[in-house]
């Protein structure tokens, strides 16, 4: 799983929309743009602080690499802002496609996400390296300790708990690490979600 989502994370997300594959093909893109590969998750939602980058065939001045604000939104030239978070990279092409069908004659757009930030969890407290770590597909608690570098000597294991935003609201949830690794209470390790911070007191 962690070699499969370095892969995914290493090289580029990217969905194309009408023929803008064979465009690259035939070598009418912007020059020194990079090779990109198809990632196998056509159901990716673009977040907000996610790094884009779209592609028009034939019009390097609107093509770009851009990041997602934190409203959700894009500034392209011609179309002003566009609506990017919780679109598919195939669905945020086919949106600039449309917009740009009062400019440009059978607009091609390739979207690709070429860093992916917006789906993160957080580890904070008595552990070795606190911060900010990206989220696997199914990563549990305890993976995400451990990415964290292990607890300092002051850490109190049996009292850590997951901070989550359930509608609208913040739950802890309890993770008892020794519990866990002895085969207690497996229904600790829960698998974590977008923004959830594990404290360890």
């Amino acid at each position: 799983m962690r070699k499969s989502h370095a892969l995914l994370m290493g090289s580029l997300l990217v969905l194309s929309c009408g023929s803008a594959l064979r465009a690259r093909q035939d070598g009418n893109v912007p020059k020194g743009a990079p090779e990109v590969k198809t990632t196998s998750d056509p159901d990716y939602k673009i977040g907000p602080q996610d790094v884009v980058r779209i592609d028009v065939w034939k019009e390097p001045e609107i093509s770009r690499v851009t990041p997602v604000r934190p409203d959700g939104r894009i500034s392209l030239p011609l179309l002003n802002d566009v609506q990017a978070a919780g679109l598919t990279p195939t669905q945020l092409a086919n949106s600039i496609s449309e917009g740009l069908k009062k400019f440009i004659t059978n607009p091609q757009v390739t979207v690709g996400v070429t860093e992916i930030n917006s789906r993160r969890v957080y580890v904070t407290g008595e552990v070795i390296k606190p911060g900010a770590f990206p989220l696997q597909a199914g990563m549990t608690v305890l993976q995400a300790l451990t990415s964290s570098g292990g607890f300092t000597q002051f850490a109190r294991v049996k009292g850590i708990y997951v901070l989550r935003t359930e509608e609208g609201k913040q739950v802890k949830h309890p993770f008892n690490y020794k519990d866990v690794v002895s085969g207690k209470h497996p229904e600790l390790n829960i698998v974590l979600q977008p923004a959830d911070v594990i404290v360890v007191p």
